[in-house]
């Protein structure tokens, strides 16, 4: 069947659809990891965008319950070079292919991908439409350009969990800590990676996860002991309800976030965000650590990012991206409080940056 992906500046770009038939709008962005394209299509981050894929080569290795990162995936449509439809991977269970049709994701193959990167290197992320079968690409781009697209737009309301749960499966691929008594944490969820709740259990953490829009008097009701600030999608400043109830949690218990959550940390303490032109998708950034000078390889999945010159004095930046000096990292003068813009659970991706789950366990002590 044939498909196409049309941009809101008139482009369009050919190709075979596969998944699901039908038509979605999105964001349309580019991601450069080589493995991992199932962790990115279950990424709650990834909501309201249509996610092109460098690797030329993906559905290989198929689909399986295990990595997973969302009960149901939530981006928009799926970009690729070659599309393989008989996986090859002995823990596989599905074809990529079957995915897509069971959750109505739109996918798109035999596009050149290189193409569509080099474009939205040059002119940036933007709204776009995939659409599966045949279609007046004039009208294709015409519910481009009507699509609402991400800024303003508060989508942590469509990722969120409904009402709180425990969590108490550890990360397969760590040494699990055993403590005595584990520290309570509450992981607000504004888009939460199951992997990033396995690595809470794995470092000796007791996980209580609750929704977006509960209240700090709510979180603090359950007598954590830290409170953690996940990822999630979207335009952190149009989540103006979460960002009043971090505030006054500030100073009063340890509190460490992660993308998403990082950004709301800074926009409750004073901050400014800002929309990047492509954002940073991939396993392969390099974050220098100011402290000690380490480079870590991470993997980073966001459009947006804070305005360093607008952190106020008492947040100290602490991680940079070495390819273009954006924030990746701030912790709080004063209060046990700190933030990473990238994604430590490493799902997939490099474990450089595990260590944050011990700075935060220490943290409490």
């Amino acid at each position: 069947m044939h498909g196409y992906l049309a941009l809101e500046d008139g482009r369009i770009y050919p190709g075979v659809a596969f998944g699901h038939e039908g038509v979605r709008d999105g964001e349309i962005v580019f991601n450069t990891s080589m493995t991992g394209y199932q962790e990115i299509l279950t990424d709650p981050s990834y909501a309201g965008q249509i996610v092109t894929m460098t690797c030329p080569l993906i559905g290989n290795t198929g689909i399986n319950p295990e990595d997973v990162e969302s009960m149901t995936p939530h981006v928009r449509g799926f970009i690729v070079r070659e599309f393989c439809g008989t996986p090859s991977n002995w823990r596989a269970t599905g074809s990529l292919d079957e995915f897509l049709k069971r959750h109505e994701i739109v996918g798109l193959g035999e596009v050149d991908t290189r193409a569509v990167t080099r474009h939205i290197r040059e002119q940036g992320a933007m709204k776009a439409v995939l659409a599966a079968g045949d279609w007046d690409t004039r009208e294709l781009v015409r519910r481009a350009q009507d699509s609402p697209g991400l800024v303003g737009v508060d989508l942590v309301r469509t990722v969120s969990c409904k009402s709180p749960y425990r969590w108490a499966e550890p990360c397969p691929w760590l040494p699990e800590s055993k403590p005595e008594q584990r520290p309570k944490v509450v992981a607000w969820d504004f888009g939460l990676k199951l992997n990033i709740a396995r690595c809470l259990v794995s470092h000796g953490f007791d996980v209580t996860v609750v929704p977006a829009q509960t209240t700090a008097d709510d979180v603090l009701a359950l007598r954590p002991d830290g409170v953690f600030l996940s990822n999630g999608p979207g335009d952190p400043a149009a989540v103006g309800y979460a960002i009043a109830e971090i505030r006054k949690l500030i100073g009063r218990i340890p509190v460490f976030g992660i993308c998403l959550g990082h950004q709301l940390l800074a926009l409750a303490c004073g901050g400014t965000t800002r929309k990047l032109k492509f954002g940073h998708r991939g396993a392969n950034q390099p974050v220098k650590h100011l402290t000690t000078g380490r480079v870590e390889i991470t993997s980073q999945n966001h459009g947006f990012c804070v305005n360093d010159d607008s952190l106020p004095d008492e947040l100290e930046v602490t991680h940079v991206n070495l390819n273009d000096r954006t924030v990746e990292g701030m912790r709080h003068r004063k209060h046990p409080v700190f933030s990473v813009q990238y994604h430590p659970e490493s799902s997939a991706g490099p474990h450089d940056s595990d260590y944050l789950f011990t700075q935060f366990r220490e943290m409490m002590g």
